[in-house]
């Protein structure tokens, strides 16, 4: 018996019927509510969001026109605003999905510009890329690279993309390497915030999200890469590094 079956049957049955159905004295039924469930049965839901999450990732499969890849899995980086990696996840809530669009640096990591939205659309990936050329006011010519889901690969977007005089590049179908840093920051995200939170609502992971992207991974989450100096600090020592050259 599935484990979701097991804990639906726990608060849906009174004492009386549940025993006889189970065949089980009164004790044996009250400590078997008290028992702690299984890690697999905890896990469970989780994993069954993720699996619907990854059935519902950005379609690849449309009409639209799609860009070369210009970065090839070379992900190096010698300056901050050289190149972008961007993407879309999934976070679950109990008012249903957040979705969240974000832009990352490769040369700090830094999560350069970010947006959530209940729903998946290329408005959505628009204000990401906003934000970050507000904060960042980013050169001519820098790669802006992602996936070839139809929300970035709209006429809107790309005309939004060029206006910037950005280059475009995207990732081969189906291959997630491809863009490997932002999938990397996706993983960082739900291993150290999502997967030990259970949101409410859409507000209450939009906060959080914000405050572990804005407060801790850009400015206070070191890594071993960057000389063990949180993004942040590590762009502004190359400026400080150009400034004293």
């Amino acid at each position: 018996m599935k484990y979701g079956v097991i804990e639906q049957m726990r608060q849906d049955y009174p004492v009386p019927p549940m025993c006889r159905l189970l065949g089980v004295s009164v004790s044996g039924y009250y400590a078997w509510r008290k028992r702690p469930l299984p890690l697999r049965a905890q896990q469970e839901p989780r994993l069954e969001a993720e699996v619907l999450a990854a059935h519902q990732r950005t379609r690849s499969r449309h009409e639209l026109p799609v860009a070369p890849n210009l970065l090839n899995q070379d992900f190096a980086a010698s300056a901050p605003n050289q190149a972008w990696c961007g993407d879309i996840t999934y976070i679950a809530t109990d008012e249903g999905w957040l979705y969240l669009a974000g832009l990352k640096d490769l040369f700090s990591g830094e999560l350069v510009g970010y947006a959530m939205s209940e729903r998946m659309t290329k408005q959505l990936v628009m204000q990401a890329l906003f934000r970050a050329v507000t904060s960042q006011r980013p050169p001519a010519g820098l790669i802006h690279h992602t996936d070839r889901g139809s929300q970035y690969c709209a006429h809107a977007y790309q005309q939004l993309v060029g206006q910037f005089r950005m280059q475009t590049s995207m990732s081969r179908r189906g291959n997630c390497y491809d863009n490997a840093p932002i999938e990397s920051f996706w993983g960082t995200l739900k291993n150290e915030l999502v997967y030990h939170h259970r949101f409410a609502t859409r507000e209450q992971a939009k906060r959080m999200v914000s405050e572990y992207i804005e407060m801790f991974y850009n400015r206070q989450r070191t890594q071993a890469r960057l000389d063990y100096l949180s993004p942040v600090a590590f762009t502004q020592r190359y400026y400080l590094n150009q400034l004293a050259a």
